[in-house]
């Protein structure tokens, strides 16, 4: 025998599928996306990581870097480091507050890189 409860619930079935099919379609995209960014080899060496540091020390004391504080002084000071690297690597899509800096081995490489280049002319 056929009873209103069973419209009920066959109305029911497709609204709970076609959420599931949206949720599902929602996960799978959001996984599909991929950051890419200039990738450069960065060897962690002591004199690598001198150098690096001479540049980043002097720009963190440097009169325009300074007086800012935050995410804000992190960019002056990788910009004043490199900033053709800063350019290449973080323009297009600046570091923000309480992001992990995936790309920070790549702007170091790019930065030993270019720096070699300079010491060599």
């Amino acid at each position: 025998m056929f009873e209103f409860r069973d419209i009920k619930k066959t109305r029911r079935f497709p609204i709970i599928s076609l959420i599931i099919v949206i949720v599902g379609y929602t996960i799978t995209v959001k996984a599909d996306i991929v950051f890419h960014f200039p990738e450069y080899d960065y060897k962690e060496t002591s004199k690598n990581e001198l150098s690096y540091r001479e540049f980043e020390s002097a720009c963190d004391q440097s009169k325009r870097c300074e007086i800012l504080a935050g995410i804000a002084r992190v960019r002056c000071i990788r910009e004043c480091v490199s900033p053709s690297c800063y350019n290449e690597i973080y323009e297009f899509d600046e570091l923000e507050e309480g992001e992990i800096d995936v790309r920070l081995n790549s702007f170091k490489g790019c930065f030993i890189q270019r720096l070699g280049r300079s010491r060599n002319r």
